[in-house]
């Protein structure tokens, strides 16, 4: 079979694109190597989302994907490796190899790691970059978060509800971070700022039991949450020459790469902002494009 089009990555872009192209009549597949919805669902709150004043990540996600579901536009979950272009492009998962005629990238980003020793062996074991999934093991204990934006303050936040004390380290002055989650977390009374500094060491055994500061400080703590900031999922999209320097895909005003009828949209794309409704415009706007690509092709 050749799809119209293959979309990878199901986050907020995604399933924009899905639903756009299922409306038109497209024959789409989606894949994703994971979860639908992507970053979402490690979000513990969202408050700027049209039609939602208060909602959760995961639940957010779920919305989005009982419309894929209501639908029924085709997915499966596979990670995709690679993509060989050409008039009929192929899409390379792990486990099998797709045909298609048009391709939208949507992969999304991932946290970034500090990059101290023993970064690698602690992740689990007492250092997590998902409040949401792990905040509950830390319940009356001392947790440690680094970061300064809307990330970090707003995780901050939902540990404070749930642990003894919170340490917020961010190695600037200021926080990047909207001004109300500045305040609500300035007025916390369990979270303690610890501004210009920076984690330099983890500490402990089997689990982590404590983090030393760049002033030579020691935070005894049992847990540690990372936010600082994120890389773009572009692996199989540096061999085709699509990406910047620091790794995200550039497009142009239809969400066209260089690369004819393969498009990119989402956090994937060289942006000046990235939120969940852009995200959605985005998808919007390359599916459009991809059929307008697909027609123009017969």
């Amino acid at each position: 079979m050749i799809y119209d089009l293959i979309i990878i990555g199901m986050g907020p872009a995604g399933i924009s694109a899905g639903i756009y192209a299922k409306r038109a009549e497209l024959n789409v597949l989606m894949l994703d190597k994971s979860a639908p919805g992507g970053l979402l669902n490690i979000i513990n709150n969202i408050e700027n989302y049209p039609g939602f004043i208060n909602v959760s990540g995961p639940d957010l996600a779920m919305s989005f994907f009982n419309q894929v579901n209501g639908l029924k536009i085709p997915y499966k979950l596979e990670e995709v490796i690679d993509v060989n272009p050409g008039d009929i492009k192929e899409v390379v998962t792990k486990n099998n190899k797709y045909q298609c005629k048009s391709i939208i990238i949507t992969t999304g980003r991932e946290a970034r790691t500090i990059g101290l020793k023993n970064e690698d062996k602690f992740l689990g074991k007492g250092l997590s970059k998902c409040a949401l999934c792990d905040g509950a093991f830390y319940k009356g204990k001392d947790v440690c978060v680094v970061g300064g934006g809307n990330s970090a303050l707003g995780e901050s936040l939902y540990l404070a509800s749930l642990c003894h004390k919170v340490y917020l380290v961010h190695r600037r002055d200021e926080f990047t971070a909207d001004k109300e989650y500045i305040d609500k977390v300035k007025n916390t009374k369990n979270i303690e700022l610890l501004m210009k500094r920076q984690v330099v060491e983890l500490n402990g055994e089997d689990y982590l039991k404590s983090v030393t500061l760049d002033n030579g400080e020691v935070l005894n703590v049992d847990g540690l949450f990372t936010y600082i900031g994120y890389k773009p999922m572009t692996n199989f999209a540096v061999k085709l020459d699509l990406v910047d320097d620091k790794g995200y895909i550039e497009v142009d005003k239809n969400m066209e790469t260089k690369e004819k009828g393969i498009f990119a949209a989402g956090d994937i794309i060289k942006k000046d902002i990235y939120q969940i409704v852009t995200a959605t415009s985005e998808g919007a706007i390359a599916s459009i494009n991809a059929n307008k690509y697909i027609k123009s092709k017969k």
